[in-house]
């Protein structure tokens, strides 16, 4: 457990490991279970030193291809088009 682990997340953490020993899983697992997703909740909440949620967002958007937009687009405005 690191020192830059708030004691909320030193609190998860613990949760997380009982939760996956009580499941059945070994010690160690349980231990790289828990590590794993405090941090990546940390990551998710901007805790990390140097981490960058809107980067994250713009990503995702600028992902998608030209395809999936016009797909998108013809579903949701496939009414609006029609002239009446």
């Amino acid at each position: 457990m690191p020192k830059s682990w708030s004691n909320k997340r030193e609190r998860q953490y613990e949760h997380i490991k009982r939760s996956a020993k009580s499941r059945g899983r070994s010690a160690g697992t349980a231990k790289r279970i828990a590590a794993a997703t405090v941090n990546k909740t940390r990551r998710k909440k901007g805790e990390t030193k140097g981490s960058s949620r809107s980067r994250s967002r713009s990503a995702r958007r600028s992902s998608r291809s030209t395809s999936q937009t016009r797909r998108g687009a013809a579903r949701q405005g496939g009414r609006a088009s029609r002239s009446r």
